[in-house]
């Protein structure tokens, strides 16, 4: 964005890795609660007329409610946002198991004497305990391989692949408890758990669903790849008195030399003086129009590379730039609706989003909030305007704060509770991407937090004034800048770990962790699955791919952090480690 730079901003209700610990430790404590109870009742003779009964009924029942918990997990987190709910599922899922083992030994021990043969005689005999030890035995394997080392051994993909048992042990459960009541009257309880079930089974489908129905209606675009090169200035354009857009294409005049999705950003590096200086500016085009990538610069006094734009740079220019990075970005398939606010020249990571959904004609709601101080500062008027009257399904809201003096008739003032509201209804319902300077993203996130948004559906990206990066000396770059100019881009490709500068050779299909492991670099890791967390690291340079991002949240994303468990590099990397 026109002279200034990147930074994400993060929810202040952020949950610390102490509070995750007590949590995991109140589950801990309070799964083995029943156990302590059913226990001491059996001392005291408290288990009714038949003891034995009462306890493989009562473990049974346990059992079956655990597994409702560990699938109610992934549901409730995509939900409400809360992803520290994700570290309770392994003892969720550990103390479905183990009241599955105590059912079946008491009905074994109590009921059987410890006689195999006549166990096995009697699960013959009742279709209802073959259901229910299948069910147990394929539990097995599931606890076998939860502990970290398993993790490792199987790795991501195989891991997630097995522990889908889940679904059939819940099924099989249910189909057990339901098949040993004798008379319709003892039908309650199972109804309960199967209409459980499939509440939690049916979000699953839906959600799985979903995508490819959005899928239909789009063409994803090509994955990113980091690329760094001279473009060429195709065409200038004033937006408004302050405000320009720059056209880079490829010199030969061929396609662009890398794809983008949208609402990501470049670094371009002009040479100031002779020296090159590095700046971070969002891409406002599409990434449908891939002759050419637009960024919209507005000029600040005391903006070193945004004066250089406007003043210096000429049609016909060349410039050094890299891209693309960020991972502030929609395209359309993680909803079927959006909600997009912007704030000044905060518009444009978000009209690279609209121009992006519109191009493709994406079916979804499309809800767009933007203030400026007076009309002559709303960029991209006239094409705002147009696709309003194009796009029924693109509902624009325009709220300006200084029209003293000006013939305006439209919303007055700035972003409001109320307007909101009014003009989005339903507006919990929907992802809210929002970006724009920090003196309206405060009270604006906090406006959406008191309306109802969970935090999970805001993604926020916002903007400082480059003079305020400028004031330690002429030779401060974002460090991810400085990291792509001093990554090697010769020979065969190398992890650098940042703070002791050593450097090793990368191992294809080995993650980050992985080989940082063989070099001797300690990297604190706990699940390997990309689902806790404990391996977040930065990325200083290079570009990863991870198959699981579960424990990122936004500002982890806007910050280049990684999982290195899960991160896979095939060029040179630095990592903040």
């Amino acid at each position: 964005m026109p002279g200034w730079t990147c930074a994400a901003i993060s929810d202040p209700q952020r949950t610390t890795m102490k509070d995750i610990r007590f949590a995991k430790f109140l589950v801990f404590i309070n799964g083995g609660v029943p156990l302590a109870l059913l226990a001491w009742d059996a001392s005291q003779h408290q288990l009714g007329a038949n003891p034995v009964n009462f306890a493989i009924l009562t473990t049974g029942m346990l059992t079956l409610v655990f597994l409702m918990l560990t699938l109610l997990v992934t549901p409730l987190r995509k939900i409400t946002g809360w992803n520290w709910l994700i570290f309770s599922r392994r003892t969720f899922g550990l103390y479905a198991f183990f009241y599955g083992c105590a059912h079946f030994l008491i009905f074994f021990a109590c009921d059987r004497s410890f006689s195999v043969s006549s166990t096995v005689s009697e699960m013959f005999k009742r279709n209802y305990l073959f259901v229910g030890i299948t069910a147990l035995l394929l539990m097995v394997p599931l606890a076998v391989t939860s502990t970290n080392a398993m993790i490792k051994r199987l790795g991501g993909p195989r891991w997630r692949a097995l522990h889908k048992l889940v679904y059939v042990v819940a099924i099989l459960g249910v189909i057990h408890f339901y098949m040993q009541k004798k008379s319709k009257a003892d039908l309650e309880l199972p109804l309960a758990f199967a209409a459980t079930l499939a509440v939690l089974l049916g979000y699953r489908f839906v959600a799985s669903r979903r995508r490819p129905e959005l899928a239909q209606a789009m063409v994803m675009p090509a994955k990113p790849k980091l690329w760094s090169g001279p473009l060429r200035v195709a065409r200038i354009t004033e937006e408004t008195p302050e405000v320009r857009t720059f056209r880079f294409m490829s010199p030969d005049g061929s396609p662009l030399p890398f794809a983008h999705s949208p609402g990501q950003y470049l670094i371009i590096s002009p040479l100031i003086h002779g020296k090159k200086v590095n700046r971070t500016y969002t891409i406002a085009s599409s990434p449908t129009q891939t002759a050419y990538c637009e960024i919209t610069v507005k000029r600040e006094e005391g903006g070193h590379v945004s004066r250089h734009l406007h003043e210096m740079l000429r049609e016909g220019d060349m410039v050094n730039i890299s891209a693309p990075a960020g991972r502030f970005t929609f395209n359309g398939m993680e909803a079927s609706s959006i909600v997009l606010i912007a704030g000044g020249v905060g518009i444009t990571p978000l009209m690279s989003i609209l121009r992006y959904l519109t191009d493709r004609r994406w079916p979804g709601d499309i809800h767009f909030v933007y203030t400026a101080k007076t009309p002559d500062d709303i960029i991209f008027r006239r094409e705002l305007d147009d696709l309003q009257k194009r796009f029924s399904n693109l509902r624009l809201h325009v709220t300006l704060t200084r029209i003293e003096g000006h013939d305006w008739v439209g919303r007055k003032g700035r972003i409001t509770g109320e307007l909101l509201k009014e003009a989005i209804p339903d507006l919990a319902r929907h992802p809210v991407y929002i970006c724009g300077p920090a003196s309206m993203m405060e009270p604006t996130m906090q406006l959406l937090r008191d309306l109802g948004v969970p935090a999970g559906q805001i993604k926020s990206e916002a903007f400082v004034a480059a003079k305020r990066a400028e004031t330690a000396t002429s030779d401060s770059v974002p460090a991810i800048a400085a990291a792509i100019a001093a990554t090697p881009t010769g020979g065969d490709p190398t992890l650098t770990f940042g703070r002791s500068a050593k450097s090793v050779p990368l191992v294809p299909d080995n993650t980050l962790l992985e080989i940082s492991e063989d070099a001797g670099v300690n990297i604190d890791f706990e699940c390997r699955s990309g689902i806790c967390g404990r391996c977040k690291t930065k990325l200083l340079a290079g570009s990863v791919t991870m198959e699981v991002q579960d424990a990122l949240d936004e500002e982890d994303k806007s910050n280049n952090v990684i999982l290195m468990c899960q991160a896979k590099a095939t060029e040179h990397v630095t990592v903040e480690a």
